[in-house]
């Protein structure tokens, strides 16, 4: 479980210092920005009743809060700016995220955008073609099973916001990076690795947006540095977790 807490902060604000308060805000901001035990922050107002607002705080623990930030250098400046709106405050409490969260239909998953499960079962058809002809990579997939694509295929379904079947028939994301072990992966090798997934999307036909390609390639280049770290001498094997979430990061998907 996660050690982050989220402060909720509700003021009521007569609508003729609603500018002003908004500014302090503003200025207030700056220190939470600066802070290292703030994750992030937003202030929201009640549309339907204009003198409500809510504030929200992730910290990055509630002793990180009480005891990091408020005796901080920072936290004085932050005061003076929201002192006189201290009197508004209706409630101000710290809240735990609970297991109960996901994200809704509006914005499509990596999965869905590329095309679903079809797309990625062909992505790694034509990757493996090409790895297996490769001179620097198929010493490494040498007496590759047969199954290798289609589970693969599966690994990035589910990474890329898919159904979760690599998890419940292969395991996590220790099962993934035990395939690594030992292997003794190089740079060399890791960047043919993704010069040739990139041209296997292409000739599979995947999504060649700028917001797609960007996402992908950033999976991509994580995901095989992990590897070769993994498949050093000197790697151990991490605590047993769940299979990686990717989304679109800082490009959303592009719509016209």
């Amino acid at each position: 479980m996660t050690t982050e807490t989220v402060e909720y902060i509700r003021y009521r604000i007569p609508e003729d210092r609603s500018a002003e308060f908004l500014s302090a805000y503003t200025h207030a901001a700056k220190q939470l920005a600066a802070a290292p035990q703030c994750v992030d922050y937003e202030l929201a107002r009640c549309e339907e009743d204009f003198e409500h607002y809510v504030l929200r705080i992730t910290w990055t623990s509630t002793e990180d809060h009480l005891e990091g930030f408020r005796t901080s250098e920072l936290f004085p400046d932050f005061l003076a700016e929201i002192r006189p709106y201290v009197g508004n405050i209706e409630e101000m409490r710290h809240y735990k995220p609970t297991t109960v969260r996901g994200r809704g239909a509006s914005e499509p998953t990596l999965f869905a955008w590329a095309g679903g499960a079809e797309a990625f079962a062909r992505l790694t058809t034509v990757f493996y073609e090409k790895v297996l002809a490769d001179d620097l990579l198929a010493p490494v997939f040498a007496g590759l099973a047969p199954e290798h694509a289609e589970h693969v295929a599966l690994w990035l379904a589910e990474v890329f916001g898919g159904p979760s079947t690599y998890s419940e028939t292969q395991g996590g994301h220790g099962h993934m990076v035990a395939k690594h072990m030992g292997r003794g992966i190089t740079e060399p090798q890791r960047r043919r690795w993704v010069n040739l997934i990139q041209d296997a999307a292409d000739e599979a036909g995947l999504p060649t947006d700028a917001e797609f390609r960007s996402a992908f390639l950033a999976y991509v280049e994580w995901g095989t540095r992990l590897a070769v770290y993994f498949s050093g001498p000197d790697a151990k094997p991490p605590a047993e977790q769940p299979v990686p979430k990717w989304n679109w990061g800082a490009a959303r998907p592009y719509q016209a």
